[in-house]
């Protein structure tokens, strides 16, 4: 299926345009973020209350949402367990600054039952815990060397089969797809969460491997087009992948789209991180990761082929 037939369109032409708008959206976005609290944390990470409540028939999620909302705004409710005949669903609530743990478990199970109790809902049991402030500490730790040690593989993986410069190209494109995610999840009022967390480590797999498609077809180019400029050979392969680049962002999107309005509010956060992702995603491949590689490169096509094949043309 083609959608482009001979695109010879001149993305590189709009490269410092696109690095000059990038940059202003990071750095505005991210100092906004900051300098009005940065950005806010779920219960994973902050701690709260979690209770597990068993209704005596099935119950919706919307339909506990609403009955909690005197309760708090900040609540996650999702279904809990698959076996049959049990109906059951976890309310998670945030801990309330200042609140000992154990008072915070009793007081925030007894409004949980009394708000359920006053929507009219049969609950036949409760099992009540809580996520300490420790735990999200070490959650978060986890979360930031995750994503830094996937980030070096991924460095070091497009380093090994390419070059140095590539590879930083393929690093600084996945950073500007993180940055710019963050400043919208924060924009959009989205806390911080392990679905998130999830969701950026898969927008830095799913970057890297666009972007890689067109350094390989760069580097295809390069050993039939030595004579031509560094930036009429990135051009080309943008170009030669642009209907690949679409189509696959494209269908990605459409499945994403359909779980942020139909997967309920426990994967709404990582649905709307995941559209984010895709769309700065595809915009850095064409625009950021080829023109980072363009910049710190500076050399000859036959130069970037490798010594034996800058042997070989010199010969």
């Amino acid at each position: 299926m083609q959608i482009f037939h001979n695109a010879n369109y001149n993305f590189i032409k709009w490269r410092w345009h696109a690095l000059s708008i990038s940059i202003a959206i990071v750095w505005i976005g991210l100092g906004w973020m900051f300098t009005h609290g940065g950005m806010p944390m779920g219960i994973d990470f902050t701690g709260g209350t979690v209770v597990i409540a068993e209704f005596a028939q099935p119950t919706s999620e919307d339909v506990v949402r609403a009955a909690l909302d005197p309760v708090s705004k900040d609540k996650v409710v999702q279904k809990y367990g698959n076996e049959p005949g049990r109906n059951r669903i976890m309310v998670r609530l945030p801990l309330a600054p200042g609140t000992e743990s154990g008072a915070s478990l009793e007081a925030d199970a007894k409004k949980i039952e009394a708000a359920l109790q006053a929507a009219n809902l049969k609950v036949v049991g409760t099992s009540k815990s809580i996520v300490g402030p420790q735990v999200g500490k070490d959650l978060q730790s986890k979360g930031l060397w995750a994503l830094l040690t996937s980030l070096g593989g991924i460095m070091i993986y497009v380093a090994f089969r390419f070059r140095l410069t590539f590879a930083v190209g393929a690093v600084v494109a996945t950073f500007h797809d993180i940055f710019i995610t963050l400043v919208f999840l924060w924009a959009f009022h989205y806390d911080m969460s392990l679905n998130i967390i999830a969701a950026i480590l898969t927008i830095a797999g799913y970057s890297v491997n666009d972007t890689i498609v067109v350094f390989d077809r760069v580097r295809e180019n390069l050993r039939t087009m030595r004579r031509e400029p560094l930036d009429e050979v990135v051009n080309k392969s943008v170009n030669q992948t642009l209907g690949r680049t679409v189509i696959t962002s494209g269908v990605t999107f459409l499945a994403v789209l359909a779980l942020y309005l139909f997967g309920g509010e426990v994967l709404r956060g990582f649905a709307f991180t995941m559209m984010i992702g895709i769309i700065t995603g595809t915009y850095s491949t064409v625009f950021i990761a080829a023109s980072i590689a363009i910049i710190l490169s500076r050399r000859t096509p036959t130069q970037m082929g490798g010594p034996a094949k800058a042997r070989t043309a010199r010969a």
